[in-house]
């Protein structure tokens, strides 16, 4: 378990991130066109987890739009943005910001990524959300870099994720 915070506050997610050079959990999630994506689907390539609460807020739109412009821009790399948003709740967003160079991934069936990944809050305001996180997985399938930023209405460290790559 892990705890950061919220505006100061504390609160606790329901493990650990994955550990730097183990093999990322697969997951399944549901993407804006209502189809499942596992991590096979992106066998081969480099992955940016941008993990969020909620779409709907203005830290997590703002990493969308920061890895939108920089990661997509890199050879072999993916950036994959994932909460518990609905797909259409995605799809909305991007559609209205013209950003075409992230996939956009939900958690919203059963919760199994946030709880393959460590990263569901278990106390707190936003209970059952996942935590903001950043995990780069190498073509391999390899975790090469993680951070759960500790205080949840920060950004991430994009210069260091994008080093990692």
């Amino acid at each position: 378990m892990a705890t950061v915070t919220l505006k100061g506050n504390s609160i606790e997610t329901s493990g650990n991130l994955p550990e730097i050079g183990s093999s990322a959990p697969d997951f399944t999630l549901t993407a804006t066109d209502l189809s499942t994506k596992t991590l096979n689907d992106f066998k081969g390539q480099k992955l940016v987890l941008n993990i969020f609460p909620s779409i709907d807020t203005g830290t997590c739109a703002q990493s969308v739009r920061q890895f939108n412009k920089e990661a997509s821009q890199l050879e072999n790399t993916k950036v994959l943005c994932i909460s518990h948003d609905l797909p259409f709740a995605h799809a909305r967003f991007c559609g209205a910001e013209g950003l075409e160079n992230v996939i956009s991934l939900s958690d919203y069936k059963d919760g199994s990524f946030g709880k393959a990944y460590g990263l569901n809050f278990i106390t707190g305001p936003l209970e059952a959300l996942h935590s903001r996180s950043v995990i780069i997985v190498d073509e391999n399938g390899t975790v090469k870099y993680t951070e759960q930023v500790a205080e949840t209405v920060d950004e991430p460290n994009y210069k260091a994720a994008l080093e990692a790559l």
